[in-house]
């Protein structure tokens, strides 16, 4: 069933942030932290400087009725800055990619910062910044995920 979360990015401080999110919150972790030594079937994780290895790849955190807050740590050695405006994606489980597809074409119409859905290794991913400034992540999991 498609549903929709919130995805923030950190710049080093996705564990803190999330640890505490989840004392105040009282929470549980839908998804344990994986870092990025973590990154299956993949040269970038290694390629990685050291101090990078143990960032936060993902990271998923139930608050109320199901809602997920969901969240990662920006790298800097990838190009990657976080800015206000970067750092909160809306971030929309879908059940197709047919239905990904037709989303991100509506969306993606004079657009910026895209990145067409394409496979990754937990699904099928793409991400656009509409013509509003709203930033959306399109993802379509594996079933094995």
């Amino acid at each position: 069933m498609a549903n929709v979360s919130v995805y923030l990015n950190f710049a080093g401080n996705c564990e803190e942030a999330f640890n505490h999110y989840r004392q105040i919150f009282r929470g549980e972790f839908t998804f344990p932290f994986s870092y990025m030594r973590d990154m299956p079937g993949s040269d970038v994780a290694s390629s990685l400087p050291e101090h990078e290895q143990g960032k936060v790849m993902h990271v998923g955190l139930s608050l109320f009725n199901g809602f997920q807050l969901m969240g990662c740590d920006m790298l800097e050695s990838m190009g990657h800055k976080l800015v206000v405006g970067n750092n909160t994606v809306l971030n929309l489980e879908l059940d197709s990619k047919e239905e990904a597809d037709r989303l991100y074409q509506a969306l993606a119409t004079q657009s910026s910062e895209c990145v067409a859905p394409q496979e990754q290794f937990w699904g099928y991913w793409g991400v656009c910044i509409d013509k509003f400034g709203i930033r959306w992540m399109f993802n379509v999991m594996n079933p094995t995920t």
